[in-house]
């Protein structure tokens, strides 16, 4: 061992890592051992020697539609770990990252995921890989449901088996994730084998897109009879080569609206299945019935979700009244709903960003703050970054920078713009309450009730006040968010 290259050893074995600058820093190391095809994940094997833990391992096959790469890459090896650490002899608090991509992608060798600055504040930093797609997701019959929710709980496994050879507290998980990892967050605290695993968990801009098994088997058959296959047989086809099929049956499945509804409509084809056993309920009525009540929560959301869902489909700023009522039709809550939305704008794009962000993002995460019945604190972000001329506003997606430091490096860096001087005002606030959250359950605001309502708002001038949607909460405080169905059976 080397004061530049320490050597720890882990459950599995030693392994070897890389001083830099003012941290220790260890990439890829094995969290289990290369799944058989659309197998639950195995405890990894023993080694022998030190591996090298210096660089992030392959990620996992995943989607190019949203200019991703997409390349086919290694077999197996996804399931690694990464961790930056201050001190390898202290007992600091510990913050494990579940990045989004739409269950479609996602890896955590990502710039704009590294630990580093994070961890300076003073905690343990662990992000890894899960399988994202058809191979982590896809619901098939003789095999697990939601292989990528079972890789994450591999994952937590290995923290509260290995997190204090690093510095970090066992006792003092974080789970905190974004989007689709938002949504894994959620999952989580629902799922009864992630019990004890984690203390505190922060939600960042949940979508709600859980599915029934029937909605999710359904899928897959349609995805597999479009290759001349049955769901078991697409283990014929070779990891690398999947997301491709994905990606092509993406492009066609509005095509299935009259059979599978608002998926259909979004294009979200794959999510967390509520299959009854790794996820017996979904997550609202779990934590509505005391499951989880003794984790600690974070929830909450951007106010612009969806203008960079738009900019993405060319649409933002582009809206028409028809393209407006017909969102209205599909996503509000109802024709109550719809009325109460067009009473309070008459602009199409505005009605489109709106209703769309609020079914999507905005109201299943703050149904899962009501839900909760331990200590709960909401927030939302409204700082209209200044990239892109300001057009996205508070869109999906800019809170990544800003709750890793990250300004400069990684694709979401590109929403900030050139002046940096208020993204780095905010990110020190987002990482101040993040960070402080993980080390004592308190992220310095007061906790949320179904009475006040307080929200932390992040912007270039902090404050607290009551939910600052509460047109939207008041349009949605009747809707109660459950599993996609599948509508019209075969």
């Amino acid at each position: 061992m080397t004061a530049t290259e320490p050597v720890v050893r882990i459950t599995a074995g030693a392994v070897r890592g890389r001083l830099e600058s003012d941290l220790i820093v260890f990439k890829g190391i094995p969290f289990a051992e290369p799944p058989a095809r659309f197998a639950a994940p195995q405890r990894v094997t023993a080694w022998a020697g030190t591996l090298n833990a210096l660089s992030y391992g392959p990620p996992p096959p995943q989607s190019g539609i949203f200019g991703t790469d997409a390349s086919a890459g290694p077999t197996e090896g996804w399931l690694t770990v990464n961790v930056w650490t201050p001190d390898l002899a202290a007992n600091l608090p510990v913050m494990v990252w579940i990045q989004g991509g739409g269950y479609l992608f996602g890896t955590s060798g990502l710039p704009e995921y590294d630990g580093g600055r994070l961890a300076r504040d003073g905690s343990v930093v662990v992000t890894f890989n899960y399988r994202v797609g058809i191979e982590g997701f896809a619901q098939i019959d003789g095999t697990p449901a939601n292989r990528g929710l079972l890789d994450q709980v591999a994952a937590l496994e290995w923290v509260r088996d290995n997190i204090n050879t690093f510095g970090g507290d066992r006792d003092r998980v974080t789970v905190f994730g974004q989007s689709a990892g938002g949504g894994c967050v959620a999952a989580l605290l629902a799922t009864p084998r992630a019990n004890g695993l984690f203390r505190r968990a922060i939600v960042q801009s949940m979508p709600g897109t859980f599915f029934t098994p029937e909605l999710a088997a359904d899928i897959t058959r349609v995805l597999a009879a479009d290759l001349g296959l049955k769901p078991d047989e697409l283990a014929t086809i070779a990891p690398g080569d999947l997301p491709a099929v994905a990606d092509a049956f993406m492009a066609k499945i509005d095509q299935y609206a009259d059979r599978w509804g608002l998926t259909a409509h979004r294009r979200i084809p794959l999510g967390p299945i509520v299959d009854g056993s790794t996820l017996p309920t979904d997550p609202w009525q779990a934590l509505a019935e005391g499951v989880a009540r003794d984790v600690d929560l974070i929830a909450g959301h951007m106010r612009h979700e969806q203008r960079l869902l738009s900019l993405i489909d060319g649409l933002l700023g582009q809206i028409t009244e028809e393209q407006a009522a017909t969102a209205l039709s599909l996503f509000a809550p109802g024709p109550d709903g719809v009325a109460r939305y067009r009473a309070a704008s008459d602009s199409p794009d505005e009605l489109y960003d709106w209703v769309h962000s609020d079914w999507l993002f905005r109201m299943p995460s703050l149904h899962l703050a009501e839900a909760h019945t331990g200590r709960t604190y909401m927030y939302e972000v409204t700082w209209t970054a200044p990239g892109m001329g300001g057009t996205l506003g508070a869109c999906h997606g800019l809170d990544v920078p800003l709750v890793f430091g990250n300004l400069t490096s990684g694709q979401p860096a590109m929403l900030l713009g050139d002046d940096l001087t208020d993204a780095e005002n905010l990110s020190a606030q987002m990482r101040n309450a993040w960070t402080t959250f993980a080390a004592v359950g308190n992220p310095g605001w007061p906790e949320y009730d179904q009475q006040e309502r307080l929200t932390r708002v992040f912007d270039t001038e902090p404050t607290v006040v009551p939910y600052p949607e509460e047109t939207s909460r008041r349009i949605w405080q009747n809707t109660t968010f459950t599993p996609l169905p599948l509508k019209t059976p075969m």
